[in-house]
This record gives structure tokens, sequence and C-alpha cells, in this order.
């Protein structure tokens, strides 16, 4: 028999933009973009601060809002060393990235911050900021400036706010990503509250497994204090955004922020059953938002999701699967529809976990559309109907490499022609 796919228990994601309670959302178009499309929005808490958990790039060359953002967290609650803390809000620009432009652009992010509590009433340093587009290139402050006024007066409670924000995050994205989780969890007298978990995000170029890979932002009207919070985010980024590939290049400008309102009246404690039931709705939405990026990756035109089952822990299985989704060579195969599967064994075949080769597996199944391709050995199968089921929105590679009971899973797109052309005039 071939290999099936892994039982997925998590629970059901709608693939839609909902604000949860305590939030506010709103945004417009302030002249960054050069095609004059919404490229500004503000997400705003109705009342009291957030807790807020963060993740942020790996990549030494960290964009202003990145290092603004750690250092806010930080001031926020020292506990947390910049990766959690408390906010009010957070600033989101698009067109440009503020990454490698020096004092003036820590300078520049600064000065929009301040303008943003201003305007909001807050302190500075309870907002975060999120930002992308074209690195070495500085926002123009004044004209951000002047949008914040109208910005903050138009500051709403809807989904719709929640998706215009979604949507003002794009770049080179050719549809805005958001998912919704809906969970019940007790109040403090017992009785059952709704609590909604929703997360919006963009990015479909520069994507590498090494942190989050892209821009999201989180929400939830739980009540959950912040390091527990970013030991919920955390769990989710490890199996799913750092699962995520779509060219090998990771960003200067990774972020995701993972606020709770509280509005929900819902308490959530560390290490309760509330804790493990948020946590796998947290990781339900962030694993949708990684497919939806991983199948608008630039170019692409199928979803490869790779499932590895029978490593000696989880680790090993996702470094496999994520080995194998970010070949270039096993990309190339599958936009070309091309059954190769020795692809897909040497790029398993080269996986590390912390920069070293893993141990050797026992033997090694692969399965490709669900017909078994090799068992040990090759395995006899029809090349022209593989390569008919190949041509399909998405594509499941299966492994197996029968040694314990670790399982992973991983998430990336086949290179085109598309992609190269895309990116080799990104700045003119």
């Amino acid at each position: 028999m071939s290999l099936e796919a892994l039982p997925l228990e998590l629970p059901e994601v709608e693939q839609r933009a909902v604000m949860p309670a305590g939030f506010r959302a709103a945004a417009r178009a302030a002249g960054i973009k050069a095609s004059g499309g919404p490229d500004l929005g503000v997400l705003a808490t109705a009342e009291a601060p957030a807790s807020v958990a963060a993740t942020f790039t790996t990549n030494l060359l960290r964009a202003a809002p990145v290092e603004q953002s750690r250092a806010y967290l930080w001031a926020s609650d020292p506990e947390g060393r910049g990766h959690w803390g408390r906010a009010h809000a957070v600033l989101s620009t698009s067109g440009c990235a503020n990454a490698a432009t020096g004092d003036d652009g820590q300078l520049d992010q600064k000065v929009l911050a301040q303008a943003l509590g201003a305007a909001l009433g807050v302190a500075p340093e309870l907002t975060l900021a999120i930002s992308t587009g074209l690195i070495g290139t500085r926002l123009p402050v004044d004209r951000i400036r002047s949008a914040l006024g109208p910005l903050i007066a138009g500051l709403s409670w809807s989904d719709e706010a929640l998706a215009a924000l979604a949507e003002q995050m794009m770049t080179t994205d050719s549809r805005p990503k958001w998912a919704t989780v809906r969970i019940e969890l007790p109040a403090d007298d017992g009785t059952p509250r709704p609590v909604t978990v929703s997360g919006i995000a963009k990015g479909v170029g520069m994507i590498h497994p090494r942190m989050a890979t892209m821009l999201s932002l989180l929400l939830t009207d739980a009540a959950v204090q912040p390091a527990t919070l970013h030991g919920l985010l955390l769990q989710a980024v490890e199996r799913t955004w750092n699962q995520l590939t779509v060219d090998s290049d990771t960003s200067t400008n990774d972020t995701v922020f993972l606020l709770a309102s509280g509005a929900a009246r819902a308490p959530v404690m560390p290490g309760s059953t509330e804790a493990e039931a948020l946590g796998q709705a947290i990781r339900s939405v962030a694993r949708s938002l990684a497919r939806q990026q991983a199948a608008d990756g630039e170019g692409a035109t199928t979803l490869i999701t790779c499932q590895v089952s029978g490593a000696r822990d989880d680790r090993q299985a996702r470094a496999v699967a994520r080995a194998v989704v970010a070949s270039n060579l096993v990309k190339a195969a599958v936009h070309g529809r091309d059954p190769n599967w020795g692809r897909i064994a040497a790029a398993a075949g080269n996986a590390q976990v912390d920069g070293r080769p893993i141990e050797p597996w026992p033997e090694l199944r692969i399965s490709l559309c669900g017909v078994d391709v090799f068992r040990g050995e090759p395995q006899p199968f029809d090349a022209a109907a593989l390569s008919a089921l190949m041509d399909a929105p998405e594509i499941l590679i299966r492994l197996d490499l029968r040694d314990r009971d670790g399982t992973g899973e991983a998430f990336g797109c086949d290179l085109s022609e598309q992609y190269v052309l895309e990116n080799s005039a990104y700045s003119t």
C-alpha cells in the first residue's frame, strides 16, 4: 500500500478574516507604493495594551522596524528580552522595507512611533512596527505622518477592516492571506466563552525557514500573559513557518506578532488544558497561512507538501521534509510534472539537524501523489499516469524512514520561469 497523508489533529480553520474582540484596524494609501495602492495600516487595541509574543528574522541584517520592535518589547517587559511584552498598536507599511538604511532609517522609525503614539494617546514605546518592500530605501515619513490622522479616525472593529489590513501588507503577493479558528474556553466562573484566533500574513518570495520567513499578525481575544503567549507561538512557528520555503532566502524584515487582547474574559494559564487548546488553534491558523503563502509563491503553479513519518524524532522528520521542499531540483521536477523520485531521495539524504547530517535511517519509502515509487528499491509505476497526477494545484510527497515514530511536514512550491522573470527586474 502507498503511504497515506498524515492525520491532521488540529481544529478546523476558516479561510477568512475575522476580527477578535478588543482590536481595531484600518488601512489606506499613503504614497509609499509607486502603484498608489494601500500601503499604510494600523492595528490597535480597543482599550488596554495587549499581551504580545514575537519571533523575528535570524538574518543578521535586521531592518529598522525589527530592531525597534525588539527594543520596545524589551522595555515593556525586560524578562522577555525582546521576545514578549505589551503593546497598544502595530504600524504596518508596505512598499519600503526600511532595511539597510543606517541611522537615518532608525530615526525614521522612531519618528513614526512617536507620531502613532501621539495619534492614539499612548506611549510610543507601546507601539510596534512591520515593514515590507525594497531593501535600501527610506520611508516617506512626512507622507505617512500626514496620513496617520485620517487613518486613526477610521479604525474599525469590523472583519472588513482586518481584511483591508491584510491587503495593505501585500507586495508581490497575488492575493491576501487570512485564516480563523473559533474555540470555546472557560471563563473564571467555568462558563464557556467563545474565543477567536485569527491571522493575516504576507510574503511569497525571499522565504526560507530560519524563523518566521514573512510578516504575520496573529490575534486572539483570550486572556494570556506574554510569557505564556510566547511559548505557544514558538510551538506553532516551529511546525509551520519554520517549515515553509519558497526560494531559500531569509528576509531582513521577517516578523510574527501574536497579540492577545483578553476581551473574551477567558484566562489561559501556562501548562493548562486551556493553553493546549489555544496553542492548537494558533498552530492551525499559522499552518493555513503558511500553506497559503507556499501556494502563492512567486511564479508558483503548485503547492508542494512533504510529510515524513518513521523518523527518530519530530525534529529529524521536520528536517527531512524541509530538505525535500527546499531542493531546487525537486521544485523544478514538480514544475515539469516529472516523477523523478531520485531527486526526492537525494534531497532527503542531504537533511541536517543543527548543521549536522542526520543519522542514517533503516529504510526509505517514498510515495508521490499516492503512488509508491521507492521502497528500499525502485518500485514499478506508470510514469505517464503519475506525471498526469502531478498536474494539480497541490501534490503530496510522503516519506517514511521506518525507524521510530517522529513525524513532520513542510511546505514549498515549484520553481518556474516566472519566478526568474519577477525577480530579475524587482527594483527596476
